[in-house]
């Protein structure tokens, strides 16, 4: 409800933009534009396109069976319901997919021995337990305008913060104009609508953030109580040795509130609080 909700704020921002008389079925056609994702061929589309995915070649497929044969017994879901994808990413996880879609990374792929493997897929699948493949599709369709506009607030904020120099300068064009649209809006505006639709994008893009976040923590709980608690925190190990990066968060408030997945320290410690971790895990 929140990505719909925020996506449909921005939607509106357009249909205003466009002028209301012919604005309003911009609005009507993004309402009705859901049914496009039951289609059997949006799927893939959405995979190849906007996740940028692509099939696991017959050796990728050797290797992936077994284990993901596997997960699928250990975790009882019916083989076929859900088909693997692989994303050409060095990260630890593949960017979570709705629908009957699994990514899976190249690192984790081509890097992590079979026991590690199956864990990375446990997250993967992870994802998608507990929830019904349509009703994921349809939420993530109705997300995009808002994930669009979370992308442009971090581009915003990555640009301020690499050229101080023209940062303020952008950023103080678009306060400007921003305040001055705002002020408008609760001078001459009729009713709260308006008003409400100005101050979303202040509340918006962090807390859909935090929602990210939310959700691969909640996928590591979920992969832990499946018994995948002590292999994933060696993978996430493993992956942070290998790149050498930090356990802890970034020490810039900003980029804190504004990532939209959690630092590894935090997602260990949703794995340790979902079941007891024994010392072994850290060595």
């Amino acid at each position: 409800m929140p990505w719909f909700f925020w996506s449909l704020v921005l939607v509106i921002w357009i249909a205003g933009a466009i002028g209301f008389d012919w604005g309003w079925i911009v609005i009507v056609a993004w309402v009705l534009s859901g049914a496009l994702v039951l289609l059997p061929s949006t799927e893939d589309s959405m995979a190849r396109y906007l996740f940028r995915l692509r099939k696991p070649t017959l050796v990728e497929q050797q290797r992936l069976g077994p284990v993901w044969q596997q997960l699928l017994r250990r975790a009882e879901v019916p083989d076929g319901m859900f088909s693997l994808w692989i994303q050409e990413s060095d990260e630890v996880n593949a960017t979570p997919t709705p629908g009957h879609i699994v990514g899976v990374s190249r690192w984790a792929l081509y890097t992590l021995p079979p026991q590690h493997l199956e864990a990375a897929l446990a997250h993967e699948l992870s994802h998608h337990l507990g929830g019904r493949a349509w009703l994921s599709l349809i939420s993530f369709w109705y997300s995009i305008p808002a994930r669009f506009g979370l992308i442009a607030a971090r581009a915003v904020a990555r640009v301020m913060r690499r050229v101080p120099a023209l940062g303020c300068i952008i950023g103080g064009f678009l306060v400007l104009a921003y305040a001055g649209m705002a002020l408008a809006a609760f001078t001459f505006g009729r009713g709260y609508i308006w008003p409400i639709l100005f101050l979303t994008p202040f509340v918006a893009p962090p807390f859909l953030a935090w929602l990210n976040r939310w959700h691969v923590k909640q996928a590591d709980r979920k992969a832990a109580l499946l018994g995948y608690g002590t292999t994933l925190v060696q993978v996430l190990y493993g992956w942070q040795m290998q790149h050498q990066q930090m356990l802890g968060r970034d020490t810039n408030r900003r980029t804190q509130v504004m990532s939209s997945s959690p630092s590894l320290i935090q997602r260990v410690q949703t794995i340790e609080q979902a079941g007891d971790i024994p010392p072994q895990a850290w060595s």
